[in-house]
């Protein structure tokens, strides 16, 4: 089915133009005013800004943390996804210590059967051994460009030396490393302490991962990349002292890429006293003002170059069964369905980016950073991958009347503008006036090499 996409405001990265956009075979066949197609389906913008596909960097579907499952699968997760105007997410195909990168690759194909949005893989490696190594062009040719290593969590995380390994090898297959920096065995200790003290809840929870927990990993990091002669991702970007010390880093010399997510922009420390503080036990916890309004600037500055989520969907159920041992508390929160509200309402509305700099933040840096080649731009001859926004609604986020499967929301009570009307995915209309017509239509996209973006 083709459709014309009439009167709306065409916002790319690069700019921003009234005219219309005529969809044929899955793809965008020519822009311009005036447009006519005799079997088009016609869309009436009009009022609407038309976007570029969301592309969320870091989303957790169907992970098994060994205590808990998440609320929130491919199908589920998919769903909030595209209502909220995202069309692919790049989520993360974990190895098993003992275990293959395909195996890990293999298994995170069959979890995403019936995804209603896009969605690629960053390999997660948790054994950086020469088996693992060997196995980087196969992911290479399945179109896998970009890994996650982590400096945390026993099941998960790698030494120094395997970072280090792992982002010369990386580069040499034009792939990018994306780093969880905390300091483990430094919050371990802090853990022990703030426990000691009697704080077990929540609250004791920012406590133990404060920001030096984070810059420290950070710094260390920028030095292995350097070392490496190696690009480097930093995943969810929390603080104020993380981002001096990528700030650092790149005044070097060094390639660094950047990725925050709603929660550092929005949330504070604050939240943990609330009476739902389990909801808010993630990592990294949630910071200072001082934190948010830094990353603020940043985004402005064109100093950070994805917004991610880390959707990663708990019940209240399953946080209430530990809620007096922060510890064990499953991390992670729900954030896939209003991201693309949530930097429209407190970053365009507000005056703190363009809504040109929400879709290089949304779309083209995420498309252009990771190899979505034809995606995250809006110009003929590129993936229908479309997004009608109305700036109009007005609505109020609460823990019930969200599309994910966890029964509750870190961003609960916070009002939001702006709404994806319709989403085109691959072509099709599969949102049509906020409703999800059309399940399941999401599809693996192969990736070539990132792109340099600095």
């Amino acid at each position: 089915m083709d459709f014309l996409i009439q009167n709306g405001v065409v916002v790319n990265a690069e700019g921003s133009a009234r005219t219309d956009v005529l969809v044929q075979n899955g793809r965008i066949a020519a822009m311009g005013e005036g447009l006519a197609c005799v079997n088009a389906v016609r869309i009436n913008a009009e009022g609407c800004f038309l976007l570029p596909g969301f592309i969320d960097t870091h989303t957790h579907f169907d992970l098994d943390t060994g205590s808990a499952r998440t609320a929130d699968d491919f199908v589920t997760g998919g769903r909030a996804a595209v209502l909220g105007g995202t069309t692919a997410v790049l989520d993360f195909a974990t190895q098993e210590r003992g275990g293959t990168l395909v195996q890990a690759f293999d298994t995170w194909q069959e979890k995403a059967r019936g995804c209603s949005c896009n969605y690629g893989f960053h390999m997660a490696i948790a054994e950086w051994n020469d088996k693992t190594a060997a196995e980087l062009p196969e992911m290479t040719r399945r179109g896998v460009t970009s890994y996650k290593l982590y400096m945390v969590y026993d099941a998960l995380r790698v030494d120094d030396g395997a970072i280090y390994a792992a982002l010369k090898a990386a580069k040499n297959e034009g792939a990018l490393i994306g780093v969880h920096c905390e300091n483990w065995d430094v919050l371990n200790r802090r853990i022990q302490e703030v426990k000691a003290r009697g704080l077990t809840g929540p609250a004791g929870h920012p406590l133990s991962r404060p920001a030096p927990v984070e810059a420290e990993a950070v710094a260390r990091l920028m030095r292995i990349a350097e070392l490496a002669g190696s690009p480097v991702y930093v995943v969810h970007l929390s603080t104020a002292e993380g981002l001096a010390e990528a700030r650092r880093a790149r005044a070097r010399g060094q390639e660094v890429y950047l990725e925050t997510c709603p929660q550092y922009l929005l949330l504070t420390d604050a939240c943990y006293a609330a009476e739902d503080g389990v909801k808010f036990v993630m990592s990294p916890p949630l910071r200072k003002d001082s934190d948010c309004e830094a990353l603020w600037e940043a985004l402005a500055a064109g100093e950070i170059d994805c917004i991610g989520t880390d959707h990663c969907s708990f019940t209240m159920a399953q946080k209430l069964q530990y809620g007096n041992d922060f510890q064990r508390i499953p991390n992670g929160g729900a954030g896939v369905q209003h991201r693309g509200q949530l930097l429209y309402t407190y970053g365009v509305c507000k005056g703190r980016i363009t809504p040109e700099q929400m879709v290089q933040l949304l779309s083209a840096g995420p498309a252009r950073l990771f190899g979505l080649t034809d995606r995250g731009t809006i110009a003929p001859g590129m993936a229908a991958d479309l997004v009608v926004w109305d700036p109009a609604y007005e609505g109020r986020i609460s823990d019930t009347n969200t599309a994910h499967n966890a029964d509750n929301s870190p961003f609960a009570g916070l009002s939001v503008r702006g709404c994806a009307r319709d989403v085109l995915l691959n072509g099709e209309r599969i949102v049509e006036n906020g409703v999800l017509v059309l399940p399941g239509r999401g599809k693996y996209v192969a990736r070539k090499g990132y792109g340099k973006c600095r």
